[in-house]
Order: structure tokens, then sequence, then C-alpha cells
């Protein structure tokens, strides 16, 4: 049964080292990228808006910056792993929005990953699928590209979803953090009070602007790499 609390962040007692994703050795019978499945953590309702969902507001900036050339539509209420979720499904671009409680995202996301393998008759090759996540060891607006099992850094979301979605041979999976800053004491109060706190009109704007652009940035990277 899913928890009636929302999930707080645990706290690193110091910053980590930065993680970015290394090329691998590449199968020359490896099939080509063909769709990206990109997810989007956070908690739901009142929730919804806080530091802890900055993976929700820059998905969606990502979307409304997409040239309309892709036609890439809204976000509106689809079925994905058995749940409603908020989705835009686009030709290229499958943008999902978690509707989970964040330390029980795991589950949901390892049913809907394979069920859209299924419906589009895709194999792990060809879907690159991309968690965007808050990150509190980089400043507001941040975005880097992480290796898919790099340290979740106390991440409850993270966690969950490491634990449900095992390495797959072939698998082409990546993270993409959203830098949201930390308050200056560290302790656990602190820094669950902080990642459930509202974000101000002036912080989602950076996270709206940078993180948006910075996606975008991200996903051709990563798209790059995995057709190489």
């Amino acid at each position: 049964m899913a928890q009636k609390n929302p999930v707080r962040q645990q706290p690193s007692d110091s910053a980590s080292k930065t993680e970015t994703a290394n090329p691998e050795t590449h199968d020359e019978n490896m099939a080509s990228l063909r769709r990206f499945l990109v997810v989007s953590l956070g908690n739901p309702g009142e929730y919804r808006d806080t530091y802890h969902s900055a993976g929700h507001m820059v998905l969606e900036s990502f979307q409304k910056k997409l040239p309309e050339a892709l036609g890439q539509p809204s976000f509106a209420s689809e079925r994905y792993g058995k749940k409603a979720v908020r989705a835009s499904a686009g030709a290229k671009y499958t943008l999902l929005q978690s509707p989970t409680l964040m330390n029980i995202t795991g589950p949901w996301l390892a049913r809907a990953y394979k069920d859209f393998m299924v419906d589009q008759g895709l194999s792990p090759e060809e879907v690159g699928l991309v968690l965007v996540h808050d990150d509190l060891e980089e400043e507001l607006g941040v975005v880097k590209v992480r290796q898919w099992k790099a340290s979740h850094r106390g991440h409850n979301g993270i966690k969950s979803v490491l634990a449900s979605l095992p390495p797959m041979p072939d698998a082409k999976w990546a993270r993409v953090s959203i830098g949201i800053g930390r308050p200056d004491d560290r302790d656990r109060t602190t820094v669950s009070d902080f990642v459930l706190s509202k974000v101000p009109w002036q912080a989602k704007g950076i996270l709206q602007d940078k993180g948006g652009s910075g996606l975008w940035e991200a996903l051709s990277k990563l798209e790059t790499k995995w057709n190489k």
C-alpha cells in the first residue's frame, strides 16, 4: 500500500563527486535508438510544486521548448503502467511524469517501461530510457547526464527505481539530474523541509529556463552516444 506521507530526501554528509555518463563499448550488431521514454520523478498532489518535483517542472518546460516541427503534444492524462499519468507522446519523445509517491516509483516505472516496449514493438536497444530527477548537490538549474547506476545520493526515488530495474543487456538507460541547491544546514530535518517546500517563482523560472534547455542538450548527447 502506498504511503500517505510524502517521501523526504535523505541528507548526505558531504557532496559527492559529479558522475557523468561515460561511453561504453559499442556492439556493431546493436540496434539503433528509435524512441526516447523520458520519465520525471516527483511527488503528486500538494507536493507537486516543491523542489523534490523539479523533474516534473523541467519536463514540462522541455516539451514547450521542442521545435514545432516535431509535433510534440501538450501533456494530458493517459494510461501507462496501469495508472493514469500526465503524458506527452510524440513521434520521437514519450514524456511521462511519475504518478506515484517518490519512494515507490520503481515498480510503476518498471511496468510502464516494459509495457511501452511491447506496445511499440521495440527492443531495449531501440528505446532510450531517461530518468529526470532533482539533485541537492548541484546548484539551481544545473543539468547533468549521469550513469544509470551512479550513486543515488540518498534520493529515495532513485533507490526505488534502481531496485526495480536491474541491469538489462544492451539496454540504453541514463539519468539526467536537475540541480536544486541545498540549505546551508545539512541536518535531516532542514533538508527534508527544504525539498518539500514550494519553489518560489524566481527559482521556478530558473528551473524552467535552464532546466528545459539543459534537458534538450542532455538528450542530444545521449542520442549521439547511443547511435554510435
